[in-house]
């Protein structure tokens, strides 16, 4: 799934992402894919990504969330 970055709390380590139609999911940092395990793990409001979803307890989350334009 396509979508951009709503917004993304870098000291809070989550944040929200938007689908291409226009749903709303959670993102966390644990769940942003980087080429390192060692590299910072962020989005900035309105960048590109792709992303997979897993229904959980607390709803619908953003997972497996790859920036496009990093």
């Amino acid at each position: 799934m396509y979508g951009k970055v709503k917004w993304f709390d870098e000291t809070k380590g989550y944040g929200f992402v938007l689908s291409e139609e226009g749903k709303e999911f959670f993102v966390h940092w644990k769940s942003i894919v980087t080429v390192s395990d060692k590299s910072r793990k962020f989005l900035v409001p309105e960048e590109d990504v792709e992303f997979d979803t897993l229904d959980t307890d607390k709803g619908v989350q953003a997972i497996n969330v790859i920036r496009l334009n990093p």
